[in-house]
């Protein structure tokens, strides 16, 4: 088991692709910490991992609250003596379908603050705790559209390139204290409700169906596909491994080669 006696806290634990890794991260043996806004969606996916043996708490936790974090942290360390990964993939408020000329400025500044105040929020507080012990593990996910710009994906992938921005920064100052930071770049994954919406949305803006969206978005790819949600979910493993020990102010590629680095 690659992540046997890990301790991984996960915030959007509820949603789609946070229920996936966290599943993925139970099956490699570690415990999982599931926060987020909806208990209810939470204790569903809690208990899915105990049905497969696995071992899940759920916790209501505001990830954009910086004391309620620090609070749910200190209780995790309590009950579990560390936190050794640290995930954060709440969704960000984005709005898309609608060209910039023609957008609220909050609406385009939402994601980008929504983004940079929980990710340094969740991510600074999960290292305070890992440089006790010498070593961690911080991921983060954004979108092909961080590195690749996008008509009328509003401020989504400003707010992917200053995640990835804020991971780099990050990576040089925790380093020296054995701590890792990881983004995950996906192409969108088809399999999960949010991306299905987004596409739909696209879609009908362009006047095509959502199928012929998605076939144009794979056509772009080298494997003339996108990466599935189990895919996301497994490099996410990997990145939080040891197996990953030399990898850290990088962002893995999983676009399935839209992105070519």
């Amino acid at each position: 088991m690659l992540l046997k006696n890990k301790n991984a806290v996960i915030y959007g634990a509820g949603g789609a692709i946070g229920g996936e890794v966290a599943r993925a991260f139970a099956r490699e043996g570690a415990k999982v910490f599931l926060a987020g806004r909806t208990l209810s969606s939470l204790d569903t996916v809690a208990q899915d991992i105990s049905n497969t043996g696995g071992v899940a708490e759920a916790a209501q936790v505001d990830a954009l609250d910086e004391q309620a974090i620090e609070s749910y942290l200190s209780e995790v360390v309590t009950k579990a003596g560390s936190i050794d990964v640290s995930l954060n993939v709440i969704g960000l408020g984005d709005i898309q379908g609608v060209p910039l000329v023609e957008m609220q400025h909050e609406h385009f500044a939402l994601p980008i603050v929504n983004a940079m105040a929980t990710h340094f929020l969740t991510a600074t507080a999960a290292a305070r705790h890992m440089r006790k012990n010498g070593s961690g593990v911080i991921l983060a996910l954004t979108a092909q559209a961080a590195r690749k710009p996008y008509p009328n994906v509003g401020g989504f992938g400003v707010a992917g390139a200053a995640i990835e921005g804020f991971c780099r920064q990050l990576a040089a100052e925790v380093g020296p204290q054995g701590i890792r930071v990881v983004c995950l770049r996906s192409a969108g994954s088809p399999d999960t409700p949010g991306v299905d919406e987004v596409f739909s949305r696209h879609a009908e803006n362009a006047g095509i169906s959502r199928e012929a969206f998605e076939a144009g978005i794979a056509e772009k790819t080298l494997l003339k596909r996108l990466p599935r949600l189990a895919e996301v979910a497994n490099v996410a493993v990997l990145m939080a491994s040891d197996q990953a020990s030399a990898i850290t102010g990088a962002v893995a590629n999983v676009t399935c080669g839209e992105i070519v680095d």
